[in-house]
């Protein structure tokens, strides 16, 4: 059995900590919207991404962002021309960061001063497939999945 640990220490008393694992979306489509959220109050956070899941306003790309387009607004906001509109990241971090404030709730912290202090993205395990192909080739056809960790923190 893998035994789990946080890739950060807290203050256990004033945060409140929450893991999806084996989520199954690629961490390239995940770590720029993870980016975003960083430092971020939660229910701003849940506002953008509510949204980012509805498709009214784009994540900009800082990283995998070759051959992207360019979004209107994006650059003065951001610095950075480049966006997307990860609707299926957004929804999972939605659930995740409503885990979060449930957790928060239940250690009896505050929900309206709560601030993202950590969220990372790591690499989760890839389901290999391999599609026949034509003359006894092969193709293939891998699934990357996620885990992704928040530590949500009481500000004073």
């Amino acid at each position: 059995m893998p035994v789990w640990h946080y890739s950060v220490r807290v203050d256990e008393e004033k945060s409140a900590k929450a893991v999806v694992r084996e989520a199954p979306i690629s961490p390239k489509k995940v770590v720029n919207l993870v980016r975003v959220l960083r430092g971020m109050r939660l229910s701003e956070a849940k506002e953008f991404l509510e949204r980012v899941a509805a498709g009214k306003e784009p994540v900009p790309l800082y990283r995998h962002n070759r051959k992207q387009a360019h979004h209107r607004g994006v650059a003065a906001r951001y610095k950075v021309p480049y966006a997307r509109y990860p609707v299926k990241a957004a929804k999972i971090l939605l659930k995740l960061l409503d885990n979060v404030e449930n957790n928060a709730e239940v250690k009896g912290l505050d929900t309206e001063r709560l601030r993202i202090t950590h969220i990372a993205v790591h690499k989760g395990r890839v389901l290999k497939r391999w599609m026949p192909r034509a003359f006894g080739r092969s193709s293939p056809r891998f699934k990357h999945t996620s885990n992704i960790e928040v530590v949500v923190t009481e500000e004073e």
